[in-house]
């Protein structure tokens, strides 16, 4: 993550060129710890954190044929189709929220996505300059994720067994009630782990075959 963290010391210390000088896709399986590693540094860069997953689970919540139908394809591991999800990320990164840069979660994960990302970016001439991915064993993912609560509001996360709350179930900093997602099990995330591991290799060497594009891998671990 050499490049990734340079970056972001020359942003916080004025020595970038511009403002808009991170624009960055941290890639990794379900449960990699990518949105931990975002909502930290979004903060204090002052860039946009784009989670399509988090995006899709709150269209999920609607009561609409749209957000029943992101519900059942979420809760059956499957991914949503390509063409929504483009439109919801699009959309996002020409809100005000994202003008000093941004960072994109769990996108692009097709082959489909990957192109039409890069069309979209180079079309507002502000391609890529960092990817960031990470790592982790599948059996390490099923361990972190059966056991993973969320505070809903912050985006903050617990673990039954590596991070624990004070009191169980209950969010640390504001004493409000923590969640599990209903797709945060075993049968689902293995699912979507074959998913990822079959279509992220086309989409990932769209990215690596950019030339101004620097990947740097990340091995977690527990």
């Amino acid at each position: 993550m050499a490049t990734f963290v340079g970056a972001v010391k020359r942003y916080l210390s004025g020595e970038a060129e511009e403002r808009r000088s991170i624009r960055s896709i941290l890639l990794g399986p379900p449960g990699a710890g990518k949105g931990t590693q975002a909502i930290n540094l979004k903060d204090n860069l002052g860039i946009c954190h784009l989670s399509t997953g988090d995006m899709l689970r709150a269209i999920a919540k609607e009561d609409s044929p749209l957000g029943k139908k992101v519900a059942d394809t979420l809760q059956s591991g499957a991914l949503v189709s390509d063409s929504l999800v483009i439109e919801i990320i699009e959309a996002n990164l020409q809100s005000d929220a994202c003008k000093l840069g941004f960072m994109l979660d769990g996108f692009p994960r097709t082959l489909v996505q990957a192109e039409k990302l890069d069309e979209y970016l180079q079309g507002q001439d502000e391609p890529l300059n960092n990817v960031v991915e990470f790592k982790v064993k599948d059996e390490v993912l099923v361990e972190r994720i059966s056991g993973r609560m969320i505070h809903q509001s912050s985006g903050r996360t617990y673990h039954e067994v590596f991070a624990p709350p004070k009191v169980p179930m209950t969010d640390d900093v504001t004493g409000e009630p923590l969640m599990k997602r209903p797709d945060d099990n075993a049968t689902v995330l293995q699912r979507r782990l074959d998913i990822y591991h079959k279509q992220n290799c086309s989409a990932h060497r769209v990215l690596r075959e950019k030339g101004n594009l620097t990947v740097c891998r990340r091995h977690a671990v527990a």
